[in-house]
């Protein structure tokens, strides 16, 4: 099955050897998005400001994918602080609509360029 790159100048350019997003199929595959403002290689500033910015790349990048955000199936979130994930709850709930994709949650360690907080998505295009 080939693939087809998925990418968009309104997500952060990938900073490793990956794609920002990968089509095989009927699905896409998201990479990790962390709170970085597109164009720059600053994060947003708190941690709130770094998930609403998180989720922001992950949007722009299911439109470059021509999906919306209703064709999210499965997402993945990774927090440095899960005393914190109540806030993931209230902008995810605010930015992603229902019926709600599958979710899991994993509380890390560290994330890459001190990130608190990333996402990373599937998308079906049927």
């Amino acid at each position: 099955m080939p693939k087809t790159i998925i990418s968009s100048t309104d997500a952060p350019a990938a900073v490793g050897p990956y794609s920002q997003g990968v089509r095989a199929g009927n699905l896409v595959f998201l990479s990790g998005q962390v709170g970085l403002i597109p164009g720059t290689k600053n994060l947003a500033e708190g941690f709130e400001g770094q998930v609403r910015q998180a989720f922001a790349n992950m949007l722009a990048l299911v439109k470059a994918a021509g999906a919306e955000p209703t064709q999210l199936v499965k997402l993945t979130l990774f927090v440095t602080d899960i005393s914190k994930f109540g806030i993931v709850n209230q902008i995810m709930g605010e930015l992603i609509p229902q019926p709600y994709p599958a979710r899991s949650t994993v509380g890390v360690a560290t994330l890459p360029l001190g990130a608190e907080f990333e996402v990373e998505a599937i998308i079906t295009l049927d």
